[in-house]
């Protein structure tokens, strides 16, 4: 039997692939299966019908760069998802709209406004205030990404589309397959290493012949950028917003992209990346939570000592793994702990004290991307940092994993998000929610 050719890998990003020696190339031999690499360049985008999310900066700007010049028209949209009170508050969305607008009008692209400011409000911003007020750490542009950028707007105007591009730093890979039908025994088709991947296996009448139904898994991958890298912001997105999400810069380095559009004189060349929560602009983190949550004064207590050290506005504040902006005396203190019903904030006093670190945590309601769990041994993130740390998984049950990761992580906290990787931080699996 013949099981050479299973699958094709399509690299979802226009005319570029992956070098001998990557994970990518690696997994080309997992399970003896033979892979081959097809590009996806313009040819294969001509017939579809592409939304570009323009966002003001520098990233979305080139992502329309590089797919105008392969000769492709797409449609570009900013989304609107500002402040409640603009008047009242110090934003940047004017200037984003402004860019967005010059680049699409440099190269004869219409520009639609699409407003997901009441969703975003409804959605995202109840989901942070929800979090913080119960003393978790949440990631407001995870779900921002879930929930507004592949799911308000797709409900809105991207379910028109084929594809939604976005400047993301991220790649993608696709087990493509087909339906074949082959002669074999019995013995080898009820072998399970065989079987893999296939979804579905049936015998014919004259129990000979196997007609085998596999279906097609799109992956979540990094960016050759590690500073970059944007997937653990896309590991809560659904398998069918992957199927349509398009990353045209996915595979460059951040300089690479600068450079371009220093090169092409686009009207964000020379803007600073944003900062922080995708919306909030020059507003302070703190003056958000605070307009939504007010002041609850409250103490700051040493953990090792229980003795009162100094207060607080609110524990909401104030995150684990916190070192700056206590304002407390004698230093440097962490954040370590915080009990919200007490409203009580607990630090541990040093540079690097053993409390601010755990090696062990659960997390709960894993989101497996393609419907692929992961394996045990894994990397992980737990914040936005270059470093993808080895750990091994235990699972638990109903989605629950114990996490054991190979060296103690600083700042775990409740609320933030696991995002879990393979053990060549290649392929995303998905992300669990922190439970300590």
């Amino acid at each position: 039997m013949n099981f050479q050719n299973k699958f094709s890998f399509s690299l979802t990003y226009p005319c570029f692939g992956f070098a001998e020696g990557t994970p990518a190339r690696k997994n080309a031999n997992k399970f003896g299966f033979s892979l081959t690499y097809s590009y996806l360049c313009a040819m294969n985008l001509k017939d579809k019908k592409i939304a570009v999310l323009l966002s003001g900066g520098v990233d979305s700007s080139v992502v329309l760069y590089e797919l105008v010049r392969q000769g492709l028209q797409p449609d570009c949209f900013y989304i609107k998802i500002g402040p409640e009170e603009e008047e009242e508050w110090d934003c940047s969305s004017e200037e984003d709209l402004e860019m967005a607008t010059a680049v699409s009008h440099k190269y004869g692209c219409r520009l639609e406004v699409i407003d997901c400011h009441r969703e975003y409000w409804d959605q995202v911003t109840r989901y942070t205030m929800d979090k913080v007020r119960a003393g978790l750490t949440p990631n407001p542009d995870v779900m921002c990404n879930r929930l507004i950028k592949f799911g308000a707007f797709h409900e809105k105007r991207g379910k028109d589309y084929d594809l939604i591009a976005t400047g993301h730093y991220a790649t993608t890979e696709s087990e493509e397959s087909g339906v074949r039908s082959e002669e074999c025994s019995p013995t080898v088709m009820n072998n399970e290493e065989l079987r893999f991947p296939y979804s579905n296996i049936e015998q014919s009448e004259n129990h000979s012949t196997f007609h085998i139904h596999h279906s097609t898994l799109k992956w979540l991958c990094t960016s050759p950028d590690p500073v970059k890298d944007q997937t653990d912001f896309l590991a809560q997105i659904y398998d069918w917003q992957l199927e349509k999400a398009l990353f045209p810069i996915g595979h460059m380095m951040k300089e690479e992209v600068r450079a371009i559009a220093d090169r092409e004189h686009l009207a964000p060349a020379h803007r600073r990346d944003s900062q922080g929560i995708c919306f909030l602009g020059k507003i302070n983190y703190n003056d958000y939570l605070r307009r939504y949550l007010g002041e609850l004064p409250g103490d700051v207590v040493e953990l090792e000592t229980g003795k009162k050290i100094g207060g607080h506005k609110g524990h909401w504040f104030h995150t684990i793994g916190q070192r700056k902006g206590m304002g407390l005396g004698g230093g440097p203190w962490f954040v370590v702990k915080k009990d919200t019903e007490q409203n009580i904030v607990y630090v541990s006093h040093g540079y690097d004290p053993e409390t601010a670190y755990k090696q062990d945590f659960p997390i709960r309601d894993f989101h497996s991307i393609n419907g692929v769990l992961p394996p045990a041994d894994i990397t992980l993130k737990i914040r936005h940092t270059p470093e993808f740390l080895p750990a091994r998984l235990e699972p638990m049950g109903d989605g629950n994993y114990m996490v054991h990761a190979q060296s103690p992580i600083h700042g775990v906290a409740p609320g933030q998000f696991c995002v879990v990787y393979d053990a060549e931080h290649h392929r995303c699996y998905g992300s669990g929610e922190i439970t300590i």
